[in-house]
């Protein structure tokens, strides 16, 4: 089972990373991360945790303007789902129909500003790309619904988020909190399909809940935050949690979040949205230092 660490997160905000520990981090960066698989791991989860994001920030955002444009038709949406075109990200709401229609479009740039989106209201036959997505979403729906293997939290949601690129056809389902002020790491799941849109894998990322509260604690400030990954989950950050932190970025006020696996570290830098993978080992020799120089015993 994945650990929160709640112990580990108040330890943290005892002592934020000092300049020395800074000057560390960047030494293992340089000398640590020279291995080319590792680097294509690392560029292959930012590249995926950035994708769920900018969909999921669509999502966001495409809600809120569908509501306040088209609230009376919420009763006969099916759903939404958002996707990437380019340098734009499309958000559309479909309709109930047996054959569903788009019944409106939401086109954002980078910015995700509500003011500048393109807002399509006319309604429309599906694309076969969006076709394929809202077939699989469904899917991914019903297996959560369905299979025992899903789990749901009080007072949380899923979001269900359909990618149809290069590497396949696949459905990521995240947990998000309906209360304010909380973080939620874990209980995501990947499935995956095959080009014929069947069901072909589904498995658990992270198989616990991990919330974090963001606000003060105590009335002290968070600045750095942690979790840990057993073997099955992973020894890397997730693209999951890219994808979270990228998205409660304006909120939090950490300046790092760590991911500790059994052979890696995976650092997360909130403020410039950047990661660093080190080896266990000399993160583990960085703690050592930190505590000998706080006084901490061993």
């Amino acid at each position: 089972m994945d650990l929160g660490m709640i112990g580990t997160h108040k330890k943290l905000t005892l002592g934020t990373i000092s300049h020395f520990m800074k000057k560390l981090l960047a030494l293992c960066a340089m000398t640590l991360w020279g291995i080319q698989a590792f680097a294509q791991s690392q560029a292959e989860i930012l590249l995926e945790g950035t994708q769920l994001y900018r969909s999921e920030m669509a999502s966001w955002v495409g809600t809120d303007l569908f509501l306040a444009k088209y609230g009376e038709q919420k009763e006969n949406t099916g759903g939404y789902l958002s996707y990437l075109a380019g340098e734009k990200a499309v958000c559309i709401f479909f309709s109930k129909d047996a054959t569903p229609k788009a019944i409106a479009t939401f086109t954002f740039d980078s910015s995700y500003n509500a003011q500048t989106a393109v807002v399509d209201g006319q309604e429309r036959a599906l694309t076969r790309h969006e076709h394929d997505l809202v077939t699989i979403r469904q899917i991914a729906i019903r297996a959560y619904t369905s299979d025992t293997m899903f789990h749901s939290y009080k007072n949380m949601n899923p979001n269900f988020i359909p990618i149809s690129d290069k590497q396949g056809k696949r459905v990521y389902v995240l947990t998000a909190p309906q209360e304010q002020g909380i973080i939620v790491f874990g209980n995501d799941y990947l499935l995956t399909f095959d080009n014929t849109n069947t069901l072909k894998q589904k498995r658990p990322l992270h198989k616990n809940l991990i919330p974090i509260k963001y606000d003060q604690q105590d009335g002290k400030l968070v600045l750095a935050t942690m979790h840990t990954h057993l073997p099955e989950t992973g020894d890397l950050i997730t693209p999951t949690d890219v994808c979270t932190l990228l998205l409660y970025a304006p909120h939090i006020p950490w300046g790092q979040h760590f991911v500790i696996g059994s052979q890696h570290v995976s650092i997360w830098d909130c403020k410039d949205k950047d990661l660093i993978i080190m080896k266990k080992e000399a993160w583990d020799k960085i703690m050592a230092t930190e505590k000998q120089k706080a006084g901490i015993p061993k």
